[in-house]
């Protein structure tokens, strides 16, 4: 199954950024049933993780906060199978499929939304989600309804599912997943 086709199967992305112990963490969300995992390159540690958290073969793996079109390919050599940002950067978007892996570049308004779908992006994440709120994505899918949204920034258990119930096809959970009883809580409300 391609990362994209976990994504949206899962409907949830547990974003790993400057967390302690990278591996125990992806290891606990593992067991909570977490099945796709971000680790954000703003750690001195993240290609690393990367790759052994790909080496397990239970999970996939995302790079996250990829601003850089160089950074995609050290994120490819670690093992990334899909790359995350927290803007629109066409360059990044460009050297992902130079490597036909696929981009999720950030975004927030309709025009940014628009143009990182246009340019080739294979799920456009709203960042930050929790800015706009469900009704936020419910409004901008009105006119953008062939768009998939990854919903991050602000999203937790108790909003989770109705970003999705507006129409996000899923959810990026940070923090919220400190927890391991939260995190099998949250798995189990997004399989319903």
């Amino acid at each position: 199954m391609s990362a994209i086709e976990r994504i949206r199967s899962e409907r949830l992305v547990a974003i790993l950024r400057r967390v302690d112990d990278i591996d125990a963490r992806v290891a606990a969300l593992a067991d909570a049933g977490v099945g796709v995992i971000e680790i954000t390159l703003d750690d001195p540690n993240a290609l690393g993780a990367i790759e052994r958290a790909r080496g397990r073969g239970d999970v996939t793996v995302l790079a996250g906060t990829v601003r850089r079109a160089e950074q995609v390919d050290a994120a490819v050599a670690a093992g990334a199978e899909a790359v995350v940002g927290p803007a629109f950067v066409a360059a990044v978007v460009e050297r992902a499929a130079e490597f036909g892996v696929p981009a999720i570049p950030g975004a927030l308004t309709p025009t940014e939304i628009e143009a990182a779908w246009a340019a080739g992006a294979a799920l456009v994440k709203l960042f930050p989600g929790g800015l706009g709120g469900p009704r936020y994505v419910r409004d901008v899918l009105a006119p953008l309804a062939d768009v998939p949204l990854l919903v991050t920034g602000g999203v937790d258990a108790q909003n989770a599912i109705a970003f999705l119930d507006a129409g996000a096809v899923a959810v990026g959970v940070g923090s919220a997943l400190d927890d391991p009883d939260e995190a099998r809580r949250l798995v189990a409300a997004l399989r319903l």
